[in-house]
């Protein structure tokens, strides 16, 4: 129990981590309600924007996981955010999945698809990605339109391996437009860290954030100072003596919380 005492805050990435698609990762239940028994303040953070936080929480509810709600945090929640505090009243254009969409228009934002009119570009994942999109994307960032980054994951965890995630619809965007998004609202930001920040009052030193991903979550602790765990349950790492982002603990799975 040595590791647990150590820190009061525990920070989850979900994709890779605490589930793979549908299915969650062995013992990831016991563990994360094992935290909270110990009085564990535990969050759950997601680049992913293809779910809403209602959607993740009956899921994770429905595999046993003990959560609350406003304890999951997504790369949305933290774009519609800065949009709500920077006061955005244009029209916006998303390369991303309906549900994403939808809950930027719920929360009373203008979207559209001619470029003319689009005042934003925002890009996450998108599976149902095609040629239009880029070509829209491309033409209203060429025409003067903010370009913001919702994640910069280059993929994301299946269970057959990868599939292609925001990063590469930016390295295609980059190659028509010369232009990289001027904002990024997932991990490893400042802006997705200041959002947590202001849930759960991270102190240095008593916090840990676990996750599958060097360059997002592991990133993001480097970078503010926080310790962190790499797991071997999600993308595939390359970890050597050379690599410029290093854990501070590497693990198999998420299990392992409780056994080092």
């Amino acid at each position: 129990m040595e590791f647990i005492n150590r820190y009061d805050t525990f920070i989850f990435d979900l994709d890779g981590t605490v589930y793979v698609e549908d299915k969650l990762i062995p013992k990831a239940d016991i563990t994360i309600n094992e935290l909270q028994d110990l009085g564990k303040n535990v969050c759950f953070v997601s680049n992913k924007t293809t779910g809403t936080p209602d959607e993740y929480y009956s899921f994770l509810t429905g595999k046993g996981v003990r959560i609350e709600k406003e304890r999951i945090i997504t790369a949305a929640m933290v774009a519609k955010g800065f949009l709500d505090k920077s006061g955005f009243s244009g029209k916006f254009f998303a390369i991303g999945e309906k549900s994403f969409i939808e809950y930027l228009q719920n929360a009373g934002f203008d979207f559209s698809e001619r470029p003319d009119e689009i005042d934003l570009v925002l890009v996450t994942l998108d599976r149902t990605l095609n040629y239009v999109k880029l070509e829209t994307a491309k033409n209203s960032i060429n025409k003067g339109a903010e370009y913001y980054a919702v994640n910069i994951d280059a993929t994301c965890p299946v269970e057959e391996g990868e599939i292609l995630d925001a990063g590469a619809i930016i390295s295609a965007l980059e190659k028509a437009t010369h232009k990289l998004p001027s904002e990024n609202f997932g991990k490893p930001s400042n802006h997705m860290f200041e959002f947590i920040n202001e849930k759960m009052k991270i102190k240095n030193g008593s916090t840990i954030i676990i996750g599958d991903r060097l360059e997002t979550d592991i990133k993001m602790g480097n970078d503010f100072g926080v310790d962190t765990a790499l797991v071997q349950t999600g993308v595939p790492k390359i970890i050597n003596g050379n690599y410029l982002i290093k854990p501070t603990y590497t693990i198999n799975s998420i299990s392992d919380l409780l056994t080092i």
